[in-house]
């Protein structure tokens, strides 16, 4: 397991900071210990990075592709210890951390085969002999900052498409998960990868993004984490005119229309909202259910819950692990709390499982009905294994209350007939939506939010071209 940073080409375990403890939530036993690097490492990553991007960029398209493919294939090969790492830094179950390992590897793959599309394109001009070319430049230097939740996989979709577009890059993952960013970096430069290309630091991620998106060298910023701190980091980019990719906060909406097969619905909601203990990005926040069936939706969420074995991720048949740390626990009973004040009624769950000799991060999994848009849980993301439910009467107010929210990232659309559930679906404002389809995102596929849950894509050639800068260049044939 590499505990190492990556800076200017070099394994480094020493940082101006000392050291961070990297804490498995299921236990609170220290995994590993890695840097707490600040502004001076992040000054040399970025000297050397800046230096290097000439070099990276002009490295043909096939070789590029071959660090991304050959990477793609070692990461399943290596799915079992990668994902045990991701299963004791961030406490998801071994299953949900192995699919988000082929998860990785598929944006890898996907970045080989969409390289094809920054080849120079030749445009027809009504100009007599002169034509037009049309070429992707890589943007420059680029930095990378990634959340906790998915610590390989968050990485994975800014690293790949990056190498692929010929940027040097910067990475700074969490501070609760750094483990899986640093064993990326360590297979990448298996691969063939040139150290100089990538650069990954742990540490002071103030001083560190401060140092990066101050320096007129850092072109391009892709942020995952909250929209309070994607705020910050905007106005930081403001100065230099940084190009962003935001993935900010969410709050989905899952609507189950009143002819939906129940059945399917609940299946697909508890995959939704319990995949690692309902701390995703485009985890289900509103379950809005049609009247006519809303009880008995409540009724059989509640029964499938309550058959969902709660225990660390690496004890075997375990569905829902750990929260990540103490505030996030405080943070899901206020919002239960809130709800149950307001006059939700709790149909199951509601507190954390006393689990002897371990932390007290197991959260039951929670169903609430009698709902309302005036609840935390309805303005705020959750990030907890809680089903909140609102009885609606049609799908036109399921609609108005889902748009009604500041955020756009994900929504939910379950419906018996096809193009009523379609129609409903082509009508919520956000990026990714699922219609009878509990898991949408896609490493081909574009994702992304919109209003207070950011812009810009990833993954398939929209993920791509993200990196690279558009050149039009008008070319006079001359007779010699």
């Amino acid at each position: 397991m590499q505990t190492r940073n990556l800076i200017a080409g070099q394994w480094t375990d020493t940082g101006s900071g000392g050291e961070i403890e990297v804490v498995d939530p299921a236990s609170d036993d220290v995994v590993a210990r890695v840097p707490m690097c600040g502004a001076s490492e992040a000054l040399i990553a970025l000297n050397c990075a800046f230096e290097f991007q000439p070099k990276w960029e002009a490295t043909p398209f096939t070789q590029r592709a071959g660090v991304l493919r050959a990477a793609a294939a070692m990461l399943i090969a290596r799915k079992d210890s990668l994902a045990r790492l991701i299963t004791q830094e961030c406490g998801k179950p071994l299953p949900e951390a192995a699919g988000e390992v082929q998860y990785s590897a598929d944006y890898f793959s996907s970045a080989a085969n969409e390289i094809h599309a920054l080849d120079d394109m030749h445009i027809a001009l009504d100009k007599p002999g002169v034509r037009g070319v049309v070429r992707h430049r890589a943007v420059g230097v680029c930095a990378a900052i990634t959340p906790w939740n998915f610590p390989l996989a968050m990485l994975a979709r800014k690293v790949a498409p990056a190498r692929a577009a010929g940027c040097a890059q910067l990475a700074k993952p969490a501070e609760e998960t750094p483990l899986c960013a640093l064993a990326l970096a360590e297979i990448l430069l298996e691969c063939g990868l040139p150290p100089q290309c990538l650069h990954v630091l742990t540490g002071d991620a103030k001083a560190i993004a401060t140092t990066w998106l101050m320096d007129g060298r850092v072109r391009k910023l892709s942020f995952t984490g909250s929209t309070e701190t994607g705020r910050l980091l905007l106005r930081q980019c403001s100065q230099e005119i940084v190009r962003c990719s935001m993935e900010l906060g969410g709050d989905a909406a899952f609507i189950v229309l009143a002819d939906a097969n129940i059945e399917l619905a609940v299946q697909s909601a508890l995959q939704a909202k319990f995949r690692n203990a309902g701390q995703t990005c485009i985890c289900p926040n509103r379950f809005l259910v049609h009247k006519d069936i809303a009880s008995e939706f409540a009724a059989r969420m509640a029964i499938a819950a309550a058959q969902l074995k709660i225990a660390p991720g690496l004890e075997e048949g375990s569905n829902i692990g750990p929260l990540i740390h103490d505030e996030a626990v405080k943070k899901v009973r206020a919002h239960v709390a809130d709800a149950l004040k307001r006059g939700g009624k709790l149909v199951c769950g509601g507190r954390t499982k006393d689990m002897r000799d371990r932390p007290d991060r197991f959260f039951e999994p929670t169903v609430i009905t009698n709902c309302n848009p005036n609840m935390l849980c309805f303005q705020d993301e959750i990030f907890g294994p809680v089903v909140a439910i609102m009885s609606v009467t049609s799908a036109d107010q399921a609609l108005e209350i889902a748009n009604a929210s500041p955020f756009g990232l994900a929504g939910y659309v379950f419906g018996g007939n096809h193009a009523t559930a379609l129609a409903v679906a082509q009508q919520l404002r956000c990026g990714v939506i699922g219609v009878n389809e509990a898991a949408p995102s896609n490493a081909r596929a574009p994702f992304g939010g919109v209003k207070w849950s950011g812009y810009g894509r990833e993954g398939g050639i929209w993920g791509l071209m993200e990196y690279v800068t558009t050149q039009y260049l008008a070319l006079r044939e001359l007779n010699t």
